[in-house]
């Protein structure tokens, strides 16, 4: 009686695993910290996935950059035990160099970067990285920051691509979006509030462009 009893016992543990929500933790600056807000796209997600297969927590904080995430990834993340990361940094990066010479040039990005990925893939979480949407919507690419934008987008392109993570490519989507829709070439006001920060337009775009992605994550 003793064996079968355990049998249905580990049987009973195995469902309960089973059923355990994959845990999703967005690490991130303040465009992810307004994420969780209502009509954010933290927020947005939580209505468009499976609650009982998703659990959904934000971590992000304003002006982070890279090596602000490195820095606070034991107490903000690894200590929530996630399954998932969503790694969505670059802007304050790159913005930053231009309006208060305080931004993170392109090879200390990418170690901190590497940095970050390695430490969260050794606490066995998946890893998924985000290309930096926009700073400022022009599209005839006349923004002051789109070239290193693009830089710093394709480094963490590469970086997915060497590493074999899932990417979601923000950068692309929202030049897309902006090309089919910003026909007057606006500098905000199509997807951003201040050609950073979302709009419900901007939070309903990334909320799909994470989804597609989420969904293959959590299987």
């Amino acid at each position: 009686m003793i064996k079968p009893l355990l049998f249905l016992l580990t049987l009973g543990l195995l469902a309960m695993s089973a059923a355990k929500p994959t845990r999703v933790v967005f690490f991130g600056d303040s465009i992810t910290q307004a994420g969780v807000n209502p009509g954010g796209y933290i927020d947005r997600l939580r209505k468009m996935i499976p609650a009982d297969q998703f659990e959904l927590i934000g971590a992000g904080i304003g002006g982070n950059k890279i090596y602000d995430l490195f820095l606070r990834m034991d107490e903000d993340v690894l200590a929530k035990q996630p399954d998932v990361v969503v790694v969505w940094v670059g802007v304050n990066d790159v913005w930053h160099k231009a309006s208060y010479g305080t931004g993170t040039d392109p090879d200390k990005f990418m170690k901190f970067y590497e940095a970050v990925v390695k430490k969260l893939k050794a606490a066995n979480a998946r890893v998924i990285l985000c290309t930096p949407a926009t700073i400022g919507e022009k599209t005839d690419f006349s923004n002051q920051q789109d070239g290193d934008l693009n830089q710093y987008s394709q480094l963490i392109r590469d970086l997915a691509k060497r590493q074999n993570l899932p990417l979601v490519d923000l950068r692309k989507a929202f030049l897309d979006y902006n090309l089919k829709n910003n026909p007057e070439n606006k500098e905000k006001g199509v997807l951003t509030t201040d050609r950073v920060h979302l709009n419900e337009a901007g939070n309903q775009l990334v909320a799909e462009q994470m989804k597609a992605v989420l969904m293959n994550a959590g299987k």
